[in-house]
């Protein structure tokens, strides 16, 4: 219930703030790294062979973690690399991505996304969301066009969105289905887990993800020869045979690879994290779906629209204001009454302030900057629609109006009982005096 004594001064106001001690650092898998992890990669250091394909005595970690990361989500094949961003890349490499093609990409992502998409060569072609805060399906179809090739699905912020229109579009229209799972590992909807509606599928096991190995990634995919296809690329563009020497008389397999490979100490520790994510997962979204049932109090306050909430990971609570004044006032009066991380941390923010997610806030994207001399992508001839293309601000009107009037509140996974209390009164309050209960 709301907090009886209305009148309560807040804290941001002088008032007594619910919490002076900060919330844990929201970086899930972190805060699980105990003795698992450290007897794993012991395990690796003490046989001196951290290299994932031979060495005095290798201890397979990651082709063990590949396994089971298969049968814990059902995938025909996995395999794991150095980063989230390498797997996007391999996976659009993998699709014969290149110049002359668009991959249709929503406009609330992360900036590895535009990154790989413009270093296969491609256009990125921007997509709306909607109330999922990932991409909107009627948009996407509008934008579908004779030069698109893949779609580059973002399961952002914990949650997928209408993930199964999706599937279902890329197939009606022939086009590549590249599932990011970055932000969403061990989510699912409707008992399918994310990464199994698309062709390929990409996650990443960065500091900030759900599991983490500092860094570290995995892409999954069904298809056999698609699979060849990204294990060769992922190394130096070859197979390797039963004995992990490369194979450069296979026909099948002669690319340019980018040399991507997990090592073993990577994958001991992605292997320890892993076996632990059903937990991470699940302390977020139980902490997250407490709070988020003390907000539906508030029709003030508009909760993202998440399609399953059974299969939410729950790093991220999302919700939205009437407008971008009160969205800032309300994000900066919860923070100061004291729900807020250790010094550094973004756990309690307008969404104006979460940088690189915003397709407008990338000056790369917006600028068409190159890597190289000759302005490659755009410059190439086959791009020259992309000239027509603008990437800034009011391109995407409802991604504009979120990023506006939306706030956010990361759930550490290690969130006990009192924090979350802590949190719930701290909303109740601010809720009070800014809707007038």
């Amino acid at each position: 219930m709301p907090v009886s004594a209305r009148e309560q001064k807040l804290a941001i106001d002088g008032g007594t703030p619910v919490r002076t001690s900060p919330l844990p650092w929201e970086l899930p898998g972190a805060h699980w790294i105990g003795d698992e992890e450290r007897e794993l990669v012991d395990r690796v250091l003490r046989s001196q062979s951290p290299f994932r394909f031979y060495g005095i005595d290798p201890q397979y970690m990651v082709e063990t973690l590949e396994q089971e990361w298969c049968e814990t989500y059902g995938h025909k094949h996995a395999l794991a690399v150095s980063s989230g961003t390498a797997a996007l890349s391999i996976a659009l490499s993998a699709l014969e991505v290149g110049p002359g093609d668009e991959v249709l990409v929503a406009g609330y992502m992360w900036v590895s996304c535009m990154s790989a998409i413009v270093r296969a060569g491609a256009i990125p072609r921007l997509v709306d969301i909607d109330d999922t805060f990932c991409m909107d399906v009627k948009d996407l179809r509008s934008k579908i066009n004779s030069r698109s090739r893949a779609i580059l699905l973002v399961h952002m912020s914990g949650a997928p969105g209408h993930v199964a229109d999706i599937a279902e579009l890329a197939r009606e229209h022939g086009l590549g289905l590249i599932e990011d799972c970055a932000q969403a590992a061990g989510a699912s909807q409707n008992g399918t887990p994310v990464g199994r509606f698309g062709d390929i599928a990409t996650f990443s096991f960065q500091m900030n993800k759900n599991m983490t190995s500092g860094d570290g990634g995995m892409i999954v995919c069904k298809d056999e020869d698609l699979f060849r296809r990204i294990v060769a690329m992922h190394d130096l563009g070859y197979a390797r045979n039963d004995a992990g020497r490369f194979d450069p008389e296979d026909e099948t397999c002669q690319f340019w690879g980018i040399g991507a490979r997990m090592s073993d100490l990577t994958g001991a520790m992605a292997l320890a994290q892993s076996r632990k994510l059903g937990g991470i997962t699940g302390a977020m979204r139980s902490a997250k779906w407490r709070i988020r049932e003390a907000l539906s109090a508030y029709p003030e306050i508009r909760l993202r629209n998440v399609i399953d909430p059974e299969g939410d990971s729950g790093p991220f609570l999302i919700m939205t204001f009437e407008d971008a004044d009160m969205c800032s006032r309300f994000m900066a009066a919860v923070k100061a009454e004291g729900i807020h991380g250790p010094e550094g941390s973004l756990s309690c923010l307008p969404m104006r302030d979460w940088g690189l997610h915003w397709y407008f806030n990338i000056p790369s994207l917006t600028e068409k900057r190159s890597n190289t001399r000759d302005g490659f992508p755009w410059s190439h001839p086959d791009n020259a629609f992309a000239s027509q293309i603008n990437y800034h601000r009011g391109l995407l009107p409802v991604c504009d109006d979120l990023h506006d009037r939306s706030g956010l509140l990361s759930i550490a996974s290690i969130l006990s009982d009192a924090d979350v209390d802590d949190i719930i009164r701290a909303f109740h309050k601010v809720a009070a005096a800014y809707f007038n209960r």
